[in-house]
């Protein structure tokens, strides 16, 4: 389908580049993004046979865009990204994330109706991926199982390489409080229970804990509240930390190793611990018989990913992402594409780069991979099969971990 799916997708590039500025222009945060989400919606109910539902699943900025094809068959999925960076604009790229998406899922849907294949595309715009969530809100919703999905299909840009097999780390944030006492710190100080010393105990011991730590553990975190006045023993402290790792099982690990770390705070100086969780990102597992198509047809685009053995290699990132979430619900591709540019991702200068119409014609071209792979799946039972397969031996490993 590559041909065909190619030249389509060339076909409407112009009639795409409207909805990458639109998105890129008004960059939006977390659950804000009312602009993308109303220029989405807008273009998808322009196009024939595309069922729309904005708000989807009772999240403002969320919605769906299905493609049926009025038979029975597999369902492939799609997931655009279009919230932004506070401060730094589009300087993730999500809106060629988005872009990306749309071309492929219109490029399915036109597929299927060309050559009568069963099934059905769905287009999920999925937002606050930085920092929000809004994949897992969906999942827990049940936007995916009520809509019996197969597979998902997603692109992240880079100034890296192009790669198939990206993973990505787990993570959690959470905020950490110490409660003491108040006393006088030159007159009476023994009087008083000092929560900043606790918190300042925890953080020392963290970077002791660093040393042997494993490749892929990253413990990250700042102090927002560290006391009143130098002259009182501070009653109250605060912070917020990060813990990545390569999987969700080291992360629950090294979790219990942090914890420890906040535990001996408090147990050194009496105060009392309150952790509170804030947000938290699987790792993304990605499938590797859905990312060898997704290989073959970047590469048959003049992309150079090498073999899966090095594709892992240049794949893996320790950033993380809600995407990794939904790879632990179904089989997942998050192929990464290359954009020319100086900086990498979450800097200025990517969001300048990612304006540009070589980033534009990038985020088609991984389009029109992901359109390949989705309909390679719709196709051929046995890939589908393979695909399953692999996801349900790997949740299988989890159990014995």
């Amino acid at each position: 389908y590559l041909e065909f799916v190619s030249t389509y997708i060339d076909s409407i590039s112009e009639t795409l580049r409207p909805v990458n500025l639109k998105i890129h222009d008004n960059p939006e945060l977390n659950y804000e993004e009312f602009i993308a989400h109303e220029t989405l919606t807008k273009f998808m109910r322009s196009r024939k046979g595309w069922k729309v539902t904005p708000a989807a699943y009772g999240i403002p900025t969320a919605f769906i865009a299905e493609y049926d094809s009025g038979k029975k068959g597999p369902v492939i999925s799609f997931n655009a990204e279009y919230d932004a960076l506070k401060g730094i604009g589009h300087s993730c790229g999500h809106n060629l994330i988005a872009t990306c998406s749309l071309a492929g899922a219109l490029a399915a849907g036109e597929v299927m109706t060309q050559f009568s294949i069963p099934g059905k595309i769905i287009l999920y715009g999925t937002p606050a991926e930085e920092g929000g969530g809004g994949k897992i809100q969906l999942l827990e919703a049940g936007a995916y199982s009520d809509h019996k999905v197969d597979i998902n299909l997603i692109s992240h840009p880079g100034k890296v390489a192009d790669c198939a097999l990206m993973s990505t780390n787990a993570y959690v944030s959470f905020k950490v409080e110490y409660f003491g006492k108040e006393a006088h710190a030159a007159a009476a100080p023994w009087e008083g229970i000092n929560a900043l010393d606790a918190l300042i105990t925890a953080y020392n011991a963290l970077s002791v804990l660093r040393q042997q730590t494993m490749p892929g553990d990253i413990i990250q975190g700042h102090i927002t509240d560290g006391g009143a006045a130098p002259n009182i023993i501070h009653a109250y402290a605060a912070g917020i930390f990060v813990t990545r790792a390569l999987s969700k099982q080291r992360l629950q690990v090294l979790r219990k190793k942090v914890n420890k770390c906040f535990e001996a705070g408090a147990e050194a100086t009496g105060a009392k611990l309150k952790i509170t969780e804030i947000m938290g990102y699987d790792d993304h597992v990605p499938n590797k018989a859905l990312c060898k198509i997704s290989r073959q047809v970047m590469n048959a685009l003049g992309s150079d990913i090498p073999s899966p053995e090095m594709d892992l290699i240049r794949g893996a990132t320790q950033a993380s992402t809600d995407q990794g979430n939904i790879s632990y619900a179904m089989p997942s591709v998050s192929l990464g594409f290359k954009i020319d540019s100086v900086e990498g991702p979450h800097n200025p200068g990517f969001a300048a780069a990612a304006r540009t119409m070589e980033a534009h014609v990038a985020a088609l071209r991984a389009g029109k991979a992901l359109a390949v792979t989705g309909l390679e799946a719709l196709t051929d039972e046995k890939l589908l099969m393979a695909a399953k397969e692999e996801f349900n031996d790997m949740l299988k490993g989890l159990d014995k971990v």
